[in-house]
């Protein structure tokens, strides 16, 4: 039985912008609006998936952090 080692970067998601309704359903799956995504884009200069998720997990913790600072 041969094992076939598929690495986890040949699997890499790539999001697609240039269509509305691509955009939409990339947006919806990161929890952002599509212009959030589109901004994420140009920041990470990039539109693999999971670079992007990294991006806007760490733009909603910095700014829930700066949220707490002015809250109390």
């Amino acid at each position: 039985m041969e094992y076939q080692n598929i690495s986890t970067t040949a699997r890499k998601e790539v999001v697609e912008i240039a269509d509305e309704k691509d955009r939409n359903y990339w947006a919806t799956r990161l929890g952002v609006s599509s212009e959030k995504l589109k901004s994420a884009v140009k920041a990470v200069q990039s539109m693999e998936f999971s670079k992007l998720k990294d991006y806007i997990s760490m733009e909603k913790i910095k700014s829930a952090s700066t949220y707490q600072r002015f809250a109390n």
